[in-house]
């Protein structure tokens, strides 16, 4: 495996998991329930283990780094803002 696939991997899945507890809390603060939080943790989760799967294998080096950036940049944007 190439090391990029690595560096990018593990940059996804540090900032995807930063995403997922700042959606998770933002479900928590407009829900008020867990019922919604879970849904909103079980997806996300999903979402991003496929998502650094695809990023680990299969994409394409300008995609995984486009991945890379849009979910890190979306953590921070949602950490400064929330």
């Amino acid at each position: 495996m190439e090391g990029w696939r690595i560096l990018a991997t593990a940059l996804l899945g540090a900032g995807g998991l930063l995403l997922v507890l700042l959606t998770m809390a933002k479900v928590r603060d407009r829900a008020g329930r867990s019922g919604p939080v879970a849904m909103a943790g079980a997806v996300s989760v999903t979402v991003l283990a496929l998502l650094c799967l695809f990023t680990a294998t299969v994409l394409a080096a300008p995609v995984a780094w486009g991945a890379v950036v849009v979910v890190c940049g979306a953590a921070v944007v949602l950490a400064l803002v929330g």
